[in-house]
């Protein structure tokens, strides 16, 4: 993922309440943080108010263990003509230690709405270059 996308980043703290009955992150709870870091790149993008379409392509590559924190980067990576793809990566990180490892990986596509509810149009992503 390249850094010249516009992008956000959010921290979080896996407490007990956000685990399953083995103790590691729960998927909803993981899905949930990454659609709210892909609202607000895509929020922050349009400035409009934007709609999730679709998730797609979610990928739970290694547990995320109560205690941990996660760091979640959120990027638009493409433009349509209301809408925003942008992909998500979770980092789980040890507190104690700093181990970090990529653990979820997702696409969003994220709609910008106007003031009626339908949707509008949101700018092109600058060219790479």
């Amino acid at each position: 993922m390249s850094s010249a996308l516009p992008e956000a980043r959010l921290l979080e703290m896996v407490f007990p309440d956000h685990t399953n009955h083995l103790g590691t992150l729960f998927g909803g709870q993981a899905l949930a943080w990454m659609d709210k870091a892909a609202f607000i790149v895509a929020s922050r993008y349009a400035r409009r108010t934007v709609v999730t379409a679709r998730s797609e392509e979610v990928n739970f590559r290694v547990p995320v263990r109560k205690g941990q924190l996660v760091e979640l980067v959120a990027r638009i990576v493409g433009t349509g003509r209301s809408s925003m793809q942008v992909e998500v990566e979770m980092t789980a990180e040890d507190p104690l230690s700093g181990d970090r490892r990529v653990c979820t990986t997702g696409r969003f596509v994220m709609i910008a709405l106007d003031s009626n509810g339908s949707p509008t149009a949101v700018p092109a992503l600058p060219a790479a270059g």
